[in-house]
């Protein structure tokens, strides 16, 4: 069981207290505004750094207070067990693994696997690009921590690159064009592998849940592949100068970077036509919903760990022969953390090892 016990002090609506988390399963159950997804964000902040909700940290803290901090026990393995602070005074962040302080949040990633399904999820369906590629990139760090210096070296170069052509000094083009290359074509190379084994997975879970058959997810890089003998591959490096040289007038008349990943198209096709203009709210709250499903099913192939399921109130908007159908379709998973309303039947989904907390007032009993 990863996640043992959990303190919690100034953090949102919720009283300081230590809360026992040494269960496989944990319901917490209480009205609107009382405290349930705040629980769910603090698991999901000492798992990642961050909250799922804000990227301020000062909106977290406990309103009248100055700071916060977050202290989690969990086993890794039957032999580790691994503690993480997380500490927040004077606009300043310390997070500690171990009692040792660590310097960038990739060090603490993949240590506590949590996959949390929330409302804004939706936004892998029917958002803007930006939110896919967000999902596939999110997939791969959970095990490639490379990726994450990949994509942080990507948009630093990006970001440089585009400065320059604002400011119409284009000395260092050619270089900046060889880096992005070199960054672009791994991140290229690494969510076309990820796209295509979540194909694998994703296809067949939608068409059990909903009998569609054919729904799959096309991904469409922005540096187009090139035909080989009948199969579609990616461009090599140099293909990749050639094409940042043909559009360079381009990119100077727009002042900004026109191709790249940062431009890639990630969409749900159905028999090679777009799915989401056609298809129903409900399929496509599925979507994301499946999607994570597939999410934990891949991480658990590549990694070995089962991971710890976050899910806040991601199954008030399904019929309930579907909410059956996606419970009994979650992969194994060491923990599994939910959210529900006092009037949902969550009774239906539970164990007879269950642990379920009442919240209320930002206080949870038993």
């Amino acid at each position: 069981m990863p996640f043992l016990y959990h303190t919690l002090y100034n953090f949102r609506n919720l009283n300081n207290a230590t809360i026992d988390l040494s269960h496989r399963e944990v319901y917490f159950v209480g009205e609107n505004g009382q405290g349930k997804s705040n629980l769910l964000e603090s698991l999901y902040y000492v798992a990642y750094g961050i909250s799922f909700r804000t990227h301020t940290d000062s909106q977290i803290i406990k309103e009248g207070q100055s700071n916060f901090s977050l202290n989690s026990v969990f086993q890794r393995s039957q032999d580790e067990t691994k503690k993480i602070s997380v500490i927040y005074d004077n606009g300043k962040k310390r997070i500690e693994k171990d009692g040792k302080k660590v310097h960038d949040r990739k060090e603490i990633i993949n240590t506590i696997p949590c996959i949390l399904f929330c409302h804004d999820d939706m936004k892998f369906a029917t958002g803007e690009p930006e939110y896919r590629r967000f999902f596939i990139d999110q997939s791969l760090t959970l095990y490639d921590s490379l990726f994450i210096d990949d994509i942080r070296n990507y948009k630093k170069i990006l970001k440089s690159r585009n400065l320059i052509l604002k400011n119409h000094e284009y000395e260092m083009l050619d270089v900046y064009d060889d880096q992005l290359a070199k960054y672009g074509l791994v991140i290229e190379e690494k969510r076309k592998k990820a796209i295509f084994q979540f194909n694998q997975i994703f296809g067949k879970l939608f068409e059990e849940i909903t009998g569609i058959e054919n729904v799959e997810i096309f991904y469409e890089p922005s540096w187009k592949e090139k035909l080989i003998e009948n199969a579609k591959i990616l461009p090599d490096y140099d293909d990749i100068r050639n094409l940042l040289m043909e559009k360079r007038d381009s990119d100077k008349y727009s002042e900004t970077t026109l191709s790249g990943p940062h431009r890639d198209r990630i969409n749900f096709i159905k028999d090679r036509k777009l799915f989401i203009p056609t298809a129903s709210t409900g399929q496509c709250r599925l979507i994301s919903l499946l999607l994570r499903v597939a999410q934990s099913v891949y991480y658990a192939r590549f990694t070995g760990f089962k991971p710890v399921l976050l899910m806040d109130d991601v199954l008030l908007e399904l019929d309930p022969d579907k909410r059956a159908k996606l419970t009994s379709m979650l992969p194994e998973y060491d923990q599994l953390f939910c959210t529900f309303l006092p009037g949902e039947p969550y009774e239906r989904y539970m164990h007879e090892t269950t642990k379920v907390y009442k919240i209320s007032g930002g206080e949870w009993y038993e």
